[in-house]
């Protein structure tokens, strides 16, 4: 990456820090009131990226349990990358969600007085367990490297003392024990992780009241989507900022794009039954829903962003030009951002239809309509999340071993 390249990346991000900082001081100072969503339409932009975040961290998860679990051979180099990427996008669906909250300082109640008749109780509960799990997990993996430093001078040696625990280098016992934890942890880890974003699914799907969302196939929707939009993310970051572009780079890369394009063809099959089944007859509440999130005003968000830009052009690229790395990881990069649309498909269609007849001309308000479109105060919250997840990447990527750069010579 050119010195050029590098200044226009850092003004970028400092505008978008203060753009989003701009949002959370409103959101700190007055609330939710320049939300644009109301009494009908309770949910938004800010659980859309919750439930987005949360893919993409169990997708990663999920992925480096192939490496630490399974031993594919063919993703090692990549383990310590897709934890930390695990680690940093949870920390963004939480913040997310924090966000969203009526009161955010009264988090905490859900640990001191849990409803476990809830199934949102049920995931706080579930996240914490996953995110002790994940920093158990990455200290393991990091560790072994981390006091290979701890005998040097400088921010890096001070950083391996600091973090590994060691005043050098562990011995082959010590490696050996840790990679058996690893071992032990994914594979408590990969029920956790499955259970718990599968719940996501199942906290849409047991609201009985949204036919649109009361469906088995939500929570299976909900796990494929984060194997492929997780893949996508990691796909990316191991081409885009790799050290050593070698030939076992390239066939890393490689392997990642097959595996990605198995992920997205088998995501689009069950988003193929998803549609097809219930608009068969072209009747029912589920046809007319299905129908607007198809041909609506809202059209191109499936067609353009999902379809288009999220699932044609990265597949004709997995096709096509599978074994160049830039190729894996512009698909990887447009399928991850572009899930967000279908996370939005998800949340947003399930409430703007009205669950009594003429329920919209009974009441008379702004806050009671059935019609949301994100504000742009909405929109700088999640903006503000997404630079700090940037940044949080930003200082791991320089500062901790998670690829080959980071190793003592």
């Amino acid at each position: 990456m050119t010195p050029h390249v590098k200044r226009v990346l850092w003004v970028l991000w400092i505008a978008v820090v203060l753009f989003g900082t701009a949002g959370l001081v409103q959101r700190l100072i007055h609330g939710h009131q320049a939300a644009a969503y109301g009494s009908y339409v309770v949910w938004g932009l800010w659980v859309s990226a919750y439930i987005y975040f949360i893919g993409l961290s169990a997708g990663a998860f999920l992925l480096s349990s192939l490496i630490y679990v399974f031993g594919v051979r063919q993703l090692e180099r990549i383990g310590k990358l897709s934890l930390f990427v695990a680690v940093i996008t949870l920390f963004m669906a939480l913040l997310s969600i924090w966000f969203d909250l009526g009161r955010m300082d009264r988090f905490y109640r859900v640990f001191t007085h849990p409803n476990f008749g809830s199934m949102m109780a049920w995931m706080v509960w579930l996240y914490t367990a996953y995110f002790l799990l994940l920093l158990a997990e990455i200290w393991l993996a990091l560790r072994p490297d981390l006091a290979r430093w701890a005998g040097e001078g400088g921010i890096r040696g001070g950083i391996g003392r600091t973090l590994s625990f060691s005043p050098g280098p562990l011995t082959e016992d010590q490696e050996n024990r840790a990679r058996q934890w690893l071992k032990a942890l994914g594979t408590v880890g990969i029920p956790l992780a499955i259970t718990f974003h599968g719940g996501v699914g199942a906290l849409f799907a047991t609201v009985s009241a949204r036919t649109y969302w009361h469906t088995p196939l939500v929570p299976i929707l909900f796990l494929t989507g984060a194997l492929v939009s997780g893949g996508g993310l990691i796909a990316f970051a191991v081409a885009a900022f790799w050290p050593h572009r070698d030939q076992a780079y390239r066939e890393t890369v490689f392997y990642l794009g097959r595996v990605l394009l198995l992920l997205l063809a088998f995501d689009l099959l069950l988003e193929w039954a998803e549609f097809s089944i219930p608009m068969w007859y072209g009747i029912g509440h589920d046809f007319d829903l299905l129908k607007r999130v198809l041909f609506g005003e809202f059209w191109w968000v499936f067609w353009l962003i999902h379809i288009g830009m999220g699932s044609v052009l990265p597949a004709a690229l997995l096709l096509t030009r599978q074994k160049q790395p830039w190729s894996v990881g512009l698909a990887g990069l447009l399928i991850a951002v572009s899930f967000m649309a279908v996370r939005l498909n998800i949340v947003i269609p399930g409430l703007i239809e009205p669950n009594l007849q003429n329920l919209q001309t009974a009441f008379v308000d702004r806050r009671l309509l059935f019609r949301y479109v994100p504000s742009l105060f909405e929109w700088q919250l999640t903006l503000f999340v997404v630079a700090l997840g940037v940044a949080a990447f930003y200082l791991g990527y320089r500062y901790l071993p998670l690829t080959e750069k980071g190793r003592a010579s």
